[in-house]
């Protein structure tokens, strides 16, 4: 992608990159498919193809889904689970505590429900650790387990998965993290990262374990027909009512939103809509969403109140929710989840806190931030190293001394992928085990072996993006007027929805404005008229920004000319629409002042 750097720092400490999509390509997608300049430069922006186009503004699963028999070991696996329905054998599922974990327990366990089994479910808590354990294999051995699914882990927990083999069970991995070269030695393991899968669908990889998961009852669904399971008496079950727990998990495992995904998500906030799931429509109203849900709210509304319960409370509990069919269970949840969700607000930031205090003021050779601390709750430190990334612009590795082990997580930025590095330092054995993506990982050690650690991370970040300090990039996907800011853009805007990691919503400049009526509103939100010289003007707001240079300049214009980054959006309330700009950055104009 060809890029125009601005040659000056914005006043939010960033450097504008405006990006240049190639003209051609716009062209011909302006021409085949009737859109403004400014969509289709977009389009081609997020690497759309002029082919690609028809599936993107309108993502169909029957279109973007292939066959679930092109992953490997899906055969193996959709056979054995069909055979196992069909013989009524006990079931045993191990998940993960996260909002992928939750749905991709949950999916499997009400279509199992809908086919006659009630699975057992194991959701580790994280004291007990990410994954499958030796303790929950034989827990679930005694208990009469004949099939072990293990969902959103699995792929390189070698010991226990063996081990449960060895006692007798067929094991089946449906997941999703990095695979190393040799697999466990089970029954099957569909996992779309396996280092010797096809590559004729590539966005496969790109899939949530949630994703993998609805690939696999599809498939067990088939098995199932033709094997003749399904009669009048028992009726085949309609899979896309599942969908919007395929969304939610989807989305809040940050996975990018493209091919599949990008209808999974699609489709899935169409089904969430109705409201057909009762536990995750009673978190909605207690979440005061009335109005049909977006990708924002499954990201930043629902999901970190399912993650909450994983991190400072009962792990099962998400779970629970999305699968129950009782009103007043339905409330209890809701409720429970959202206390934890402010428990979680609280211990969040003390340790956040407290990390800062750990890490400023000392001097680090390496471009990481890397703590740890002997009384954080493991169960934020994932949040704290995010906010530690975004506030330093590095990679961050946050950690909990526990008695036994130390417990770790860490966030990354787009120059180093977390998931090679872990693999690396399993391979070294600096860590005892560990999994992660690029941007996001998990990982375990002993306590004597943080500070080998810290350098052994320190020398890999610096392997890749060198010690120079790195100024945060914003990138700007296209420049126009105030008064090219539009309603008739918003709607345009919308069509590109979802937006999320691989599709992140439309960064917009609008130059040479000015800023008119400031007035602060809530903590620290600046509300105001953006005007252009040709008249144009439009609403726009700016959050959390009281204190900083941006709402200084925004209340001390003295005249000045601005260029303003942000997102156009729909401001929709109590039947009325309007269009407000959402200011994320500024700058003066290089024209400098009104004249």
């Amino acid at each position: 992608m060809n890029k125009d750097a601005a040659d000056s720092i914005s006043l939010g400490g960033n450097l504008w990159q405006i990006a240049a999509p190639e003209g051609r390509l716009v062209d011909v997608m302006v021409q085949r498919h009737n859109l403004p300049v400014i969509i289709a430069g977009i389009m081609v922006l997020r690497g759309i193809g002029i082919d690609d186009a028809a599936d993107f503004l309108n993502p169909k699963i029957s279109r973007l889904m292939p066959d679930p028999f092109v992953l490997k070991d899906m055969a193996k696996a959709a056979d054995r689970i069909a055979d196992a329905v069909i013989k009524r054998q006990k079931i045993a599922v191990i998940g993960d505590y996260d909002v992928d974990g939750a749905t991709s327990t949950s999916v499997m366990r009400l279509f199992l429900h809908s086919v006659g089994i009630e699975p057992e479910v194991h959701i580790p808590d994280r004291d007990e650790g990410y994954g499958p354990s030796i303790q929950a294999v034989d827990a679930f051995k005694a208990a009469g387990a004949e099939l072990l699914l293990t969902l959103d882990c699995g792929t390189t927990a070698f010991e226990p998965l063996e081990h449960a083999a060895a006692s007798g069970m067929d094991v089946i991995v449906l997941d999703h993290h990095e695979a190393e070269a040799r697999l466990p030695k089970i029954y099957a393991v569909v996992n779309p990262k396996r280092l010797d899968e096809d590559n004729d669908y590539p966005y496969l990889k790109y899939m949530a374990a949630v994703g993998v998961v609805f690939m696999t009852i599809v498939a067990v669904n088939r098995a199932l027909r033709e094997k003749g399971f399904y009669t009048p008496e028992q009726s085949e079950p309609d899979l896309k009512k599942w969908l919007d727990l395929v969304a939610l998990g989807t989305v809040c495992d940050v996975v990018p939103l493209k091919g599949l995904n990008r209808a999974y998500v699609a489709q899935g906030l169409k089904v969430m809509a109705a409201r057909g799931n009762k536990g995750l429509a009673t978190l909605m109203d207690k979440a005061n969403l009335s109005e049909p849900p977006t990708a924002f709210h499954l990201g930043y509304v629902l999901g970190p109140r399912i993650n909450a319960c994983g991190r400072v409370g009962d792990a099962d509990m998400g779970n629970k929710l999305l699968c129950c069919d009782s009103d007043y269970q339905a409330q209890l949840l809701a409720d429970k989840l959202n206390e934890f969700n402010v428990a979680r607000k609280d211990i969040e930031n003390h340790v956040l806190l407290s990390a800062i205090e750990k890490l400023e003021g000392k001097e680090n050779k390496y471009p990481v931030a890397f703590v740890y601390g002997h009384d954080w709750h493991q169960g934020v430190i994932g949040i704290v190293a995010g906010k530690l990334k975004e506030r330093y612009n590095v990679p961050a590795f946050v950690m909990s001394v526990e008695k036994d082990e130390v417990k770790g997580s860490a966030r990354s930025i787009p120059q180093v992928d977390l998931g090679a590095l872990i693999i690396a330092a399993k391979e070294r054995g600096l860590i005892t085990k560990g999994g992660g993506h690029m941007m996001a990982a998990g990982f375990s050690l002993e306590e004597g072996r943080i500070e080998e650690f810290r350098e052994f991370v320190g020398e890999y970040v610096l392997s890749k993006i060198g010690d120079e300090a790195i100024t945060p990039v914003v990138e700007i996907d296209a420049v126009l007027d105030a008064g090219g800011a539009n309603a008739a853009l918003a709607d345009y805007l919308e069509k590109l929805e979802p937006f999320g990691a691989g599709n992140p919503e439309p960064r917009l400049m609008l130059k040479n404005v000015r800023i008119i009526k400031p007035s602060l509103i809530g903590v620290g939100h600046v509300r105001c008229i953006l005007t252009s010289e040709n008249g144009g003007s439009i609403k726009a707001i700016a959050f959390r920004v009281g204190d900083n240079d941006i709402g200084s300049a925004m209340f001390n214009p003295q005249g000045e000319i601005f260029d303003v980054v942000g997102v156009l959006r729909h401001d929709r309330w109590n039947g009325r629409s309007d269009v407000q700009f959402i200011i994320e950055d500024l700058r003066k104009a290089k024209n400098g002042r009104q004249k």
